[in-house]
């Protein structure tokens, strides 16, 4: 399992990120974009339009042809989650039996309550699924930057094998086979993260982002040990790792639209994957009997049910208890 030929599905600046990591990391890269004017794009200037000033590995082939992935021996599939469904159904025809498919998308699928492990599952049968987490910023892992993540599969050589093909000096995988762990600390943190930047932007102080943070925290542990996670994973770098991250830094795109959420001002229009993953994650806990009343506050400025003033008074309104 050398994994010497590894294609990437989405040629957006996390996919981008990625396909120059795994070239860095000696491997033959397939970078498949839908668009063909992107495709032309990359192929001519090796510049990806995603992250400018980034410059596309030599070892990256740039194709719009879904069956010039028929060769690879891992493929990572680097879509938003609630299009991943989608991505994965397309590869069906053009991978082998056995093939691992890393979701690298962090979130829960609408509607069905699916992780993206999950989803690769039922749409590619014959795949191994994997996930690929933790506090990483595409710009960072672009250039090279020191980055450390988990990469998650059940089939413990496989998740090993992995860590080995996409890690070099500056991008440091650490495997597990703790697979659900992975994705309830990528997809919590980011419904969190919103809740972090809208205590930004009210300008509520350090003290009440950092308490926030902290029960969010809370909130997501006790939701992954319901769901079987190791305590362990969530406080690695795919829980507690990202979410120190993601709720401190605008250029999390979660981060920022909480931000904009608590000044009033209409978001920016770019995706922020716990805008879809805050009322499959609220419902979620619910089902579970798990108290998330951070999520479920979030999900319901989200949905419109509440306003952002009514959630934060419902969080500080609530009865004082024991911190468990």
């Amino acid at each position: 399992m050398s994994f010497a030929r590894i294609a990437v599905v989405g040629a957006g600046a996390w996919g981008t990120a990625l396909a120059n990591c795994a070239a860095r990391a000696g491997r033959e890269v397939t970078l498949w974009a839908r668009d063909p004017a992107a495709v032309a794009d990359m192929v001519a200037t090796r510049v990806s339009p995603r992250l400018p000033g980034v410059h596309l590995d030599e070892r990256i082939a740039v194709t719009g042809a879904i069956a010039d992935l028929a060769h690879a021996q891992a493929v990572l599939l680097v879509v938003p989650a609630q299009d991943l469904r989608a991505a994965a159904g397309g590869l069906a025809r053009q991978i082998a039996k056995g093939i691992p498919v890393v979701a690298c998308a962090k979130g829960i699928e609408r509607g069905t309550h699916k992780f993206m492990t999950e989803v690769i599952a039922e749409t590619l049968p014959n795949a191994t699924p994997a996930i690929l987490s933790g506090p990483s910023f595409a710009s960072d892992v672009a250039r090279g930057l020191p980055t450390a993540v988990t990469l998650a599969c059940a089939d413990e050589a496989t998740a090993q094998a992995l860590a080995r093909a996409l890690g070099s000096p500056t991008f440091r995988p650490y495997h597990t086979t703790d697979v659900r762990g992975v994705e309830i600390g990528g997809a919590a943190k980011n419904v969190l993260a919103i809740a972090a930047g809208i205590s930004q932007g009210r300008k509520l102080g350090a003290s009440a982002t950092a308490a926030l943070v902290t029960r969010g925290f809370a909130e997501l542990t006790r939701f992954g040990r319901a769901c079987g996670a190791r305590g362990e994973t969530l406080t690695g770098l795919s829980g507690l790792g990202d979410l120190i991250l993601t709720c401190s830094s605008p250029q999390s795109r979660n981060f920022s639209l909480g931000i904009a959420l608590g000044e009033g001002k209409p978001p920016e229009g770019k995706l922020a994957e716990g805008a879809f993953t805050a009322s499959a994650l609220a419902e979620m806990a619910t089902e579970k009997s798990v108290e998330m009343p951070i999520a479920s506050a979030i999900a319901a400025v989200l949905d419109g049910t509440l306003s952002v003033d009514q959630a934060i008074e419902s969080l500080l309104t609530r009865p004082f208890r024991s911190e468990t």
